[in-house]
């Protein structure tokens, strides 16, 4: 969906009322703006630690993550 959203000269803009109603943001909070090449992304504080949740859950489930496979290797290299 595309919406437009018009700044004012002091750079506020206001988002649709029914967009803060999905996303949460009735009472008001926090959004984080990311610039990328294709343009701006607007995400919620929960979309944010939803994204860093699945980025942990990445190394997390690595093989060799574990702090025992960690200390396993290092007394393998150092033969300790």
């Amino acid at each position: 969906m595309t919406v437009q959203v018009n700044i004012t000269p002091n750079g506020r803009m206001s988002l649709p009322a029914d967009i803060r109603k999905r996303l949460g943001l009735t009472g008001g909070g926090a959004v984080y703006l990311d610039e990328t090449d294709d343009g701006v992304v607007l995400r919620t504080v929960p979309q944010i630690v939803a994204q860093a949740q699945a980025l942990a859950r990445r190394y997390r489930d690595a093989p060799g993550a574990s702090v025992d496979a960690f200390l396993a290797d290092r007394t393998a290299e150092t033969g300790e």
